[in-house]
């Protein structure tokens, strides 16, 4: 009889994310992640306790994990704008789907009216909005924004309408959700944006 597979945390971590993203909070259960990681429901019980104590481990490691994700997108970037346009494709991700995009508003009630989830997220809305803050002031430096932009006001707006644009487009669900976010994001970025010449031939 052969032993059952040890998998890791982050395994296991990334078999609940992958079951978070198609199935809503009523339908997630130890033993869809279990089944996902390819290990029995106990022996996920013995390491975590329960499901909520899995779930709150795998919000521990995406809020240490932040920073390094978004550093990951600005060394990817050829500008600082790159970055805030990568991270918003990034995040328009989460609209591969309508009925996607339905789960993650159930996942984000559950995180709202969880404190201890909501401390998580609360954790990593403000370690993002930080760093948006930094790339929209350098981009102010090498001049893809006018000197005039508030970067601490126009990260809080960018983060705003991710959101807004996000549930805007599930429920009217025209085109592709990063086409959708992509014109909203430069709508509000076009003010600030500067303008250069084009030159002649």
């Amino acid at each position: 009889m052969s032993r059952p597979r040890k998998v890791s945390d982050d395994e296991v971590f990334a078999a609940a994310h992958r079951a978070m993203s198609r199935l809503p909070p009523w339908e997630f259960t130890l033993a869809e992640i279990a089944r996902e990681a390819g290990v029995t429901a106990g022996a996920l019980v013995q390491r975590f306790g329960s499901k909520r104590g899995l779930l709150l481990g795998l919000m521990d490691a995406w809020s240490g994990g932040t920073r390094g994700m978004l550093d990951q997108i600005r060394a990817a970037a050829a500008t600082p704008l790159a970055a805030v346009r990568a991270w918003a494709d990034c995040q328009a991700g989460m609209g591969d789907s309508p009925g996607g995009m339905a789960h993650h508003l159930a996942w984000l009630q559950q995180d709202m009216a969880d404190p201890a989830f909501r401390r998580h997220v609360r954790a990593q809305m403000r370690e993002t909005t930080k760093v948006l803050r930094r790339w929209l002031s350098e981009a102010v430096e090498v001049g893809e924004l006018s000197a005039e932009t508030d970067p601490a006001a126009l990260a809080r707006a960018v983060q705003a309408l991710l959101g807004g644009s996000l549930i805007s487009w599930g429920f009217l669900g025209e085109g592709s959700a990063k086409a959708w976010v992509r014109r909203e994001l430069e709508a509000l970025l076009v003010p600030w944006t500067v303008r250069r010449p084009r030159r002649g031939r």
